[in-house]
């Protein structure tokens, strides 16, 4: 009885072996279907709704506690008015606030030594009305911002999904033109789409280190224009076709 054993365990064997080469060609043969696969592209260009403005009061002293509270002053003038101009409190946020030691540059026995502390506050205000950027940056330079940092342009939730849109259509449309002339050169017909990916975005329009003393700022006594420039909004679109 018990040489039959090690029979009937390969015999198991060589069934299971059957069974799992029956699956393999079950799967070859679903999986051979004919696709066409091309991808397409949209651009759509579009006017930024949105501003986003990031200055700085820099101040310095040698007592760290004179530069701290001249600081403090400074900002707190720049964001009443800013208030008082209409921007919400909410479109106010603080993005940096550093303090660090300025050094003599002679060195000594002991090491350098500290000259002043440099007291530095960033603030950036969003805008949902991008013409008033130029005025924004002319109130915050009156009130004590001496540190211009960058301007950036951007889109709203809202607009950027209606740009997007349009520029996936355009995407779509160019791809299924080009899966239509494929088939065509080869004689066949599209059947349906057996599976499409989407990418994109766009870059918002930055300008970066617009540096000036504000004091000659405050003396040229002309509002500061700002133009917003465009955004371009792409789309990009991959699509498999099952064809016959």
């Amino acid at each position: 009885m018990t040489r039959r054993i090690p029979l009937f365990i390969a015999i198991t064997a060589i069934i299971a072996m059957a069974l799992v080469g029956c699956a393999s060609a079950a799967v070859t043969d679903t999986t051979n279907e004919k696709t066409i696969s091309v991808s397409g592209s949209g651009n759509v260009i579009g006017t930024p709704d949105r501003a986003q403005v990031t200055f700085a009061v820099s101040t310095e002293n040698s007592d760290v506690k004179v530069a701290q509270q001249a600081n403090a002053l400074q900002m707190t003038s720049v964001i009443d008015a800013l208030v008082a101009y209409g921007i919400p409190k909410d479109a106010l946020k603080t993005t940096g606030y550093t303090i660090y030691p300025v050094y003599e540059d002679t060195k000594t026995p002991f090491g350098q030594k500290v000259r002043t502390y440099q007291v530095s506050n960033t603030l950036t205000v969003t805008l949902h009305d991008v013409n008033k950027t130029g005025d924004v940056i002319d109130i915050a330079v009156a009130n004590g911002i001496n540190q211009a940092q960058s301007i950036q342009f951007l889109l709203s939730d809202a607009q950027a999904q209606v740009l997007r849109t349009q520029a996936l259509t355009n995407a779509v449309t160019r791809a299924r033109a080009d899966a239509d002339t494929i088939a065509t050169a080869l004689g066949t017909t599209i059947l349906d789409v057996k599976s499409a990916e989407t990418s994109g975005g766009y870059t918002p329009v930055l300008f970066q280190n617009y540096q000036a003393d504000s004091v000659m700022m405050k003396s040229a006594g002309a509002a500061t224009p700002i133009q917003t420039g465009d955004i371009t909004v792409t789309a990009q679109v991959s699509v498999t076709y099952r064809i016959r």
